[in-house]
């Protein structure tokens, strides 16, 4: 995908994205909307919508002095107090440690500032009311407008930055401290706004405005309309998603096999398959009712891939790293070291939470189904549970505690063979065992590499084949999997010893092997699936096939040739133990011992 300005780079998740977008509280009291919805609504929309988008970004139902809620508020002070101390405006940074070349920093001052935003929102943070830290907040604000944040600018580096990052984090704190911040601050911050994301960048569905990256367009669009009562935009974010709810049949988007792809060429339901499903949860969930509610019946498709595209994938609360793409490099986030690991369990969390909110929007018969699903997932995840993850915003937790206490009795994990042919990949859910299978052909990258991430991911559609079987196997891909992992040796690939190049192939997406013979059937329980493997800047050549059956998934290999003088590695599986593991490997019925790990 070409690069809309010269230095494309695409920023990694931050702990300030995360917490600061949703930790907050509504000013009428958790569980309470706010005082001023219901005669708002009636007599100017505008109001009444800024309020329930503050709901959801603040979170509701849940008691601030009870666990987990109490430490969070407590942690969400401390952070936004650091932040404030640690504010040093000058002429090319809001932050010493946060410049604006590369804009990545633009984005990070700006979630540091939501993070006061929601320190003052919210109760139980030591901070709640500070007028002080509301004059901070405008300072702050004012400075970015002032220096870099503003319409004479030339937008430079990564574009996601300019359009998505830094506008999403600059309205949710426009629409959390509403009040506390004059009304010409506001003003100059949305015409930047309307500089940065004109409305031309909805007029065509093409380039990045496509999929996931749509939607948060979207999203910042409807909300700079709320926030500038300004109709005409919330009605073209809202037409704007329209191209985003058809399965498509190519490029990004759904597809009707439950297939996600983002960048033209990846498998990414895992990560910007979350986005684009949180991001039309909230969009949804805030236009009901109103005059811009959404009614293309073409969004059942959204509802429909909860079960369809998602639900398969997600094992014990973990969703697998094959349709992950170059997240699953991620590891402690910038500026957050004292969070976990990002993790297959954490990007599952993610999607859980998604999901809880996309219910919110439907019937009663629907939501129901969606709250069995959640639950299930919320009681299967022993490895790293769903309802203290770290990584979740208070209100995302308190939905989900809502969800996990309520009548509706979790639903049964699912027993079937999902192949995802549109993207290359295979998911066979049997009882107590999960197996996930990734490929790649001329229409599915070997892999994506970008902004730092995921250089080595060079055999990732190879035929990785990955299992789980029963709750003790759930951290196998989250314990340092991939930082400790050999890039050459992943579990079920056939790849040229040949050494390769950070990068190799190219970025986002790039290199895509010329093989068409990639795919299988399936009768919904069991699959028979194969692979032309091509190797990635090699001669190598293979036929790989797979036999998912009631309880095992036999793999065979043939035709297995490289001319270029390497040797060829087949790895039947690669697994951590972990410190005290003691699972004993058998070969041909015979069992061999694990001390110092085992190669053949």
């Amino acid at each position: 995908m070409a690069p809309a300005w010269p230095r494309r780079r695409f920023t990694t998740t931050t702990s300030a994205l995360g917490l600061g977008l949703v930790l907050g509280a509504s000013p009428a009291g958790p569980g309470r909307p706010h005082p001023n919805a219901a005669r708002t609504a009636a007599d100017d929309p505008y109001p009444a919508l800024r309020l329930r988008w503050r709901d959801l970004a603040l979170g509701t139902g849940f008691d601030p002095a009870a666990e987990p809620y109490a430490d969070r508020l407590r942690q969400l002070g401390a952070q936004a107090a650091a932040h404030r101390a640690a504010m040093r405006p000058a002429a090319d940074s809001l932050w010493p440690d946060q410049p604006y070349d590369p804009p990545t920093g633009i984005t990070q001052s700006y979630a540091r500032l939501a993070t006061l935003a929601q320190a003052h929102a919210q109760p139980g943070t030591g901070l709640t009311g500070d007028s002080g830290l509301a004059a901070d907040l405008a300072r702050g604000l004012d400075h970015l407008d002032r220096t870099v944040y503003h319409p004479g600018t030339t937008p430079y580096g990564n574009w996601w930055e300019w359009q998505i990052g830094s506008p999403r984090l600059l309205l949710d704190t426009l629409a959390i401290c509403h009040e506390q911040l004059p009304a010409e601050l506001r003003e100059r911050a949305l015409a930047a706004v309307d500089h940065f994301v004109p409305d031309s960048l909805l007029g065509d569905y093409t380039g990045t405005s496509t999929g996931a990256n749509r939607v948060d367009l979207c999203r910042v669009v409807a909300l700079r309309g709320i926030l500038g009562a300004a109709p005409d935009k919330i009605a073209l974010a809202r037409d704007a998603l329209s191209p985003v709810f058809p399965y498509v049949t190519a490029g990004d988007g759904l597809y009707a096999d439950g297939s996600f792809v983002q960048h033209t060429q990846v498998a990414y339901t895992g990560t910007y398959g979350q986005v684009l499903l949180d991001g039309l949860a909230r969009l949804l969930h805030l236009l009901t009712g109103s005059p811009w509610e959404i009614t293309d019946p073409a969004r059942r498709n959204v509802h429909d891939s909860v079960e369809r595209a998602f639900a398969p994938l997600i094992v014990g609360g973990l969703v697998m790293d094959c349709v992950s793409g170059r997240a699953i490099s991620r590891g402690v986030q910038r500026g957050a070291p004292s969070l976990p690991t990002q993790s297959d369990h954490q990007r599952g969390h993610q999607i859980v939470a998604a999901v809880a909110l996309l219910g919110e929007s439907t019937g009663t018969t629907a939501r129901e189904r969606v709250h069995a699903l959640v639950k299930s997932w919320i009681q299967a995840d022993t490895h790293s549970p769903v309802l203290t993850d770290p990584r979740l915003p208070v209100a995302e937790l308190a939905r989900l505690h809502a969800i996990a206490a309520g009548p509706v009795p979790a639903a049964q994990q699912p027993v079937e063979h999902r192949l995802f042919a549109a993207m290359d990949r295979a998911a066979h859910r049997r009882p107590g065992w999960s197996a996930g299978l990734a490929m790649a052909s001329d229409r599915i990258a070997h892999y994506e590499n970008g902004n730092g991430e995921n250089p080595r991911g060079w055999h990732t559609g190879a035929g990785m084949l990955s299992w789980w079987a029963g709750p003790e196997t759930l951290g196998t891909y989250s314990d340092a999997f991939w930082p400790t992992a050999d890039p050459y040796r992943l579990p079920g690939t056939t790849v040229s010893a040949k050494p390769l190049a950070d990068n190799e192939g190219g970025s986002w997406g790039e290199p895509k092997p010329a093989a068409r013979w990639v795919g299988g059937t399936t009768d919904g329980e069991f699959a028979a699936v194969g692979q032309e493997v091509h190797g990635l800047s090699s001669t190598l050549r293979a036929r790989k096939s797979w036999f998912f059956l009631a309880d095992a998934v036999v793999c065979l290999g043939a035709g297995i040739t490289a001319r270029d003088g390497t040797g060829v590695h087949t790895t039947v599986d690669h697994r951590n133990l972990g410190a005290g593991g003691t699972a004993e490997l058998t070969v041909d019925g015979a069992a061999h011992p694990a001390r110092g790990g085992l190669g053949f």
